[in-house]
C-alpha cells in the first residue's frame, strides 16, 4: 500500500493547487462574505471546475464522468482546504454523486449523474435532525402514497441545501430512531410542493440550510428500508474527504506561519530563530505528516474491495480534526496580535477548521465509534 501519490495524482494536485490559488484564494471567500452573495459561491467558478472534470471525479465514465479513484477527490478537497475555496464540490460531486452511484437505479443514474458531471445539477444530503450527529437517529417520516412516498419532518445543517436542485433525504420508513433497519433514501426536488429551504450561514462563512418537508413527494432511492448501507458508505467517504480538506487547512496554516516566522523581526532577529518557536513549528510539521499518512491510507481504503471502511474513516477524521485544530491555534498564537484580526486571513482558516471538525461527527464521536468498532 503506497502512502505517496503516483504520477497522475501528483499532476492532479499540482494542477488543482495552481487553479485554486489563481481563481479561488481566501480573498474570494472574504468577498463572498462581505457582499452577502446570494449563492455563497461563484457559479462561474463551478462551471470552470466542471469543465476540468472535477464535478465528475466520482461519476463513472459511462455517465460522463472521469471515474477517477477516490484519492483524486481527496486531492481536490485538500487543495480546496489550502485556499478555502467555496464550491458545491463536497455536497454535489462527492456526497450527491456517491449516494446516487451507490443506491440509484439505472434510470436514476442516467437521469442525474451526467447532469452532475456536467456541473448542471446541484445536490445536497438532508440527514441531521439535531446538533448532535446521529445518522441512525432519523425521525423524519416517509409513508407510502400509492406508487410514491410522502415525507414529513425537518433537517438541519444541509450543506449547500439553499442552492441544491435535488435533495437526497434520509427518512424513516419503518422502526424507531436508533435503528438502522428501516432507514430509506429519497430524492426530493427543491421547490416542489411541501419542500421549503431556509438558508443559514455558518461561522466559516459557508452555507447550509434548514429543509422542511410537509407531506412532500419523495422518489425512493435504493431499496425500501435498506438505505443504511449506502448512507453509511457515503458518509464515510465524505468524512475522509473532509479529513483531506482539514489536512489542506492545516498545511496552509503551517506554511503561512513558517513564512511569517521568517519575516517578522524582533530584537533585530527573525522570530523564527528563537528555538521555542522552532520547536512548536517542528512539532506541528510532524503531526501534519502523520495525519497525511492516515488520510491517504483512508482514501486508498475506499477503493479496496472488501475493506472495512469505517475504522479508516473515523481514524482519519479524528486525526485530521485534532491536527487542524492544533495548526490553526498555533498559527494564530505565533502570529501574535495580528492573528486575531479580521483583516488577517489566518482567522478564516481557524473558522473553517472548527466547522469541518464538527461536520458528520466531531473527534469525540469518532473516537467513540472507533473504539466500538474495535470491540471496546
Amino acid at each position: 500500500m503506497s502512502l505517496v501519490y503516483n504520477d497522475d495524482e501528483r499532476m492532479l494536485a499540482e494542477a488543482a493547487r495552481g487553479f485554486l490559488q489563481q481563481n479561488a484564494p481566501p480573498a474570494a471567500l472574504r468577498a463572498l462574505r462581505d457582499t452577502r452573495d446570494t449563492d455563497g459561491f461563484s457559479r462561474d467558478l463551478w462551471r470552470e471546475m466542471a469543465a476540468l472534470g472535477w464535478a465528475g471525479m466520482l461519476v463513472p465514465e459511462e455517465y460522463g464522468g472521469l471515474g477517477f479513484a477516490h484519492t483524486g477527490a481527496g486531492i481536490l478537497c485538500e487543495q480546496a482546504g489550502r485556499t478555502l475555496a467555496a464550491s458545491p464540490l463536497f455536497a454535489t460531486a462527492i456526497l450527491g454523486a456517491t449516494l446516487i452511484r451507490e443506491a440509484g437505479s439505472a434510470a436514476q443514474k442516467q437521469a442525474l449523474l451526467p447532469a452532475i458531471a456536467a456541473g448542471q445539477r446541484l445536490c445536497a444530503l438532508a440527514l441531521d435532525e439535531s446538533a448532535r450527529h446521529d445518522p441512525a437517529g432519523i425521525a423524519l417520516v416517509a409513508h407510502a402514497d400509492g406508487d410514491a412516498f410522502r415525507l414529513s419532518g425537518e433537517k438541519i445543517l444541509v450543506l449547500d441545501g439553499h442552492v441544491a436542485d435535488t435533495l437526497v433525504v434520509a427518512a424513516r420508513s419503518r422502526g424507531v430512531p436508533g435503528e438502522t433497519h428501516g432507514i430509506s433514501l429519497f430524492l426530493a426536488e427543491a421547490g416542489s410542493a411541501g419542500v421549503t429551504v431556509e438558508r443559514t450561514v455558518m461561522v466559516d462563512s459557508r452555507n447550509a440550510a434548514i429543509a422542511r418537508f410537509t407531506d412532500a413527494r419523495g422518489e425512493l432511492l435504493g431499496g425500501l428500508h435498506e438505505g443504511w448501507n449506502a448512507l453509511e458508505r457515503a458518509l464515510d467517504i465524505g468524512r475522509i474527504c473532509l479529513a483531506a480538506e482539514m489536512l489542506g487547512v492545516a498545511g496552509e496554516a503551517l506554511a503561512r506561519t513558517v513564512d511569517y516566522l521568517r519575516q517578522r523581526k524582533q530584537f533585530g532577529r527573525a522570530i523564527g530563530e528563537f528555538q521555542a518557536l522552532q520547536h512548536r513549528a517542528a512539532r506541528l510539521f510532524c503531526e501534519l505528516e502523520l495525519t497525511r499518512s492516515a488520510v491517504l491510507r483512508a482514501l486508498r481504503a475506499i477503493d479496496e474491495p472488501g475493506t472495512a471502511l469505517a475504522p479508516f474513516a473515523s481514524l482519519a477524521k479524528v486525526r485530521a480534526g485534532d491536527t487542524a485544530t492544533l495548526a490553526v491555534n498555533e498559527a494564530v498564537q505565533m502570529h501574535g496580535g495580528i492573528g486575531m484580526t479580521d483583516e488577517f486571513e489566518i482567522g478564516f482558516f481557524m473558522k473553517r477548521a472548527g466547522a469541518l471538525r464538527q461536520i458528520f461527527g466531531d473527534s469525540y464521536y469518532h473516537t467513540d465509534r472507533y473504539a466500538a468498532l474495535n470491540g471496546y
